[in-house]
């Protein structure tokens, strides 16, 4: 099993910048798929990012394309999400999820952390 925390949410500006970190325990780490999904007041949660467990393949929405980067550091047993250029629509609380290499089930979540842009 692995045990996920999040840090780094908070209330920025539009066309600011965040980074979201979430803190992995155990030592298989590097064997899980990471990802990030959020969910916005009233909606359903929804997929943001992924990497997978080499850190090689990553896969985004098409709604943070180009402003967010998923990473993962291993050594810290760390996985990143820089989210730049934010946008109001962006504000949610965001998960950070673990996952066996190409699953779909995300077995593995943490607790989310509130981002919040303003207009």
């Amino acid at each position: 099993q692995v045990q996920l925390g999040e840090s780094g949410g908070g209330l920025v500006q539009a066309g600011g910048s965040l980074r979201l970190s979430c803190a992995a325990s155990g030592r298989t780490f590097s064997s899980y798929d990471m990802g990030w999904f959020r969910q916005a007041p009233g909606k359903e949660r929804e997929f943001v990012a992924r990497i997978s467990w080499s850190g090689t393949i990553t896969y985004y929405a098409d709604s943070v394309k180009g402003r967010f980067t998923i990473s993962r550091y291993g050594a810290r047993n760390t996985v990143y999400l820089q989210m730049n250029s934010l946008k109001p629509e962006d504000t949610a609380v965001y998960y950070c999820a673990a996952d066996h290499p190409g699953g779909t089930t995300w077995p593995y979540w943490g607790q989310g952390t509130q981002v919040t842009v303003s207009s």
